[in-house]
């Protein structure tokens, strides 16, 4: 019999900002006592549409595998059909049964304003203790071992929207690791501890001083860092064309195999998860699966 899938309501417990740009949501909910962890937790959550309580779900048969309940899913009337967006845990509490996770606020909704800002950013900009989302995941099937224990130097690299997952591998590395990682934020004051075991270097890429150049801050910045010959394996996360163009200098100018670089377009410039893949898009998901299958 097949396990049905990890389906449930989240009920926010706490609301915290914890830079201006950035809103730190603890949730209760079924389910958190045996969640699974690891990390560069990536799960799916589902929001409200306006005049909804707590989102629509649909029934999920016992005999499910997943599949059948995203075909339900589906199937609701878009109106009433929640939105769900793919967000990184940045911390599980297995003692008091909570899961957190970071929100970063784009655009109209640092001031308060809905504007183009999307449905996430929408409902974390005003989000408040008792208000009700819901969860897709996580499927343990779908973890990424990443071989943080690898000798030589690792690299990270990405923007604030990689923050809750490089937080969450920088506590995972073992004391032995040395690491260098590059992060974009908005400015100074968008900086976050990053607690670790490990000789880890943070350089912070403020895009209010940052040179222009091709690519972008994050870009220029890397490629101008003094690295190893070839570092023993990179992470990269963030805007899908900036983690293209790191991943193209990482393998032309580096010198690094396929299968030594992690890499995931967490948002794409101008675009939303509910727009068409664009064929930038595709070749990443056929790059990934290139490089999956290397590795195994």
């Amino acid at each position: 019999m097949s396990t049905p899938p990890p389906v449930a309501l989240l009920h926010v417990t706490g609301v915290r900002r914890i830079t201006p740009r950035t809103v730190r949501v603890t949730f209760a909910g079924d389910g958190l006592d045996t969640f699974p962890t690891w990390p560069d937790q990536q799960l799916k959550l589902l929001f409200p549409r306006p005049g909804q309580s707590a989102p629509r779900l649909p029934e999920a048969p016992a005999d499910d595998d997943g599949m059948r309940w995203y075909q339900a899913f589906l199937a609701l009337p878009e109106d009433e059909r929640p939105w769900m967006r793919s967000y990184t845990v940045r911390a599980h509490d297995p003692v008091r049964h909570r899961l957190t996770v970071d929100f970063v606020l784009h655009g109209d909704a640092l001031a308060g304003q809905s504007g183009a800002a999307g449905p996430a950013t929408r409902w974390a900009a005003t989000a408040a203790v008792g208000d009700t989302l819901a969860r897709y995941g996580p499927a343990a099937a779908y973890a990424r071992p990443l071989p943080l224990d690898t000798p030589g130097l690792l690299l990270f690299a990405g923007d604030e929207t990689a923050l809750p997952a490089l937080a969450s591998l920088a506590e995972a590395l073992p004391a032995t690791a040395r690491a260098v990682a590059y992060v974009e934020v908005a400015a100074a004051e968008e900086e976050q501890p990053l607690a670790t075991r490990a000789g880890l270097t943070v350089h912070w890429v403020h895009r209010d001083r940052a040179p222009a150049g091709p690519g972008g801050p994050l870009v220029t910045a890397v490629r101008a860092a003094r690295l190893p010959a070839t570092p023993a394996f990179a992470w990269l996360a963030g805007e899908a064309g900036a983690v293209r163009a790191l991943r193209r200098h990482l393998l032309t100018d580096r010198g690094l195999d396929t299968h030594r670089i992690d890499f995931t377009g967490y948002w794409r410039r101008s675009l939303s998860q509910d727009d068409a893949p664009t064929e930038e898009d595709l070749a990443e998901a056929r790059e990934r699966l290139a490089a999956a299958g290397e590795a195994g």
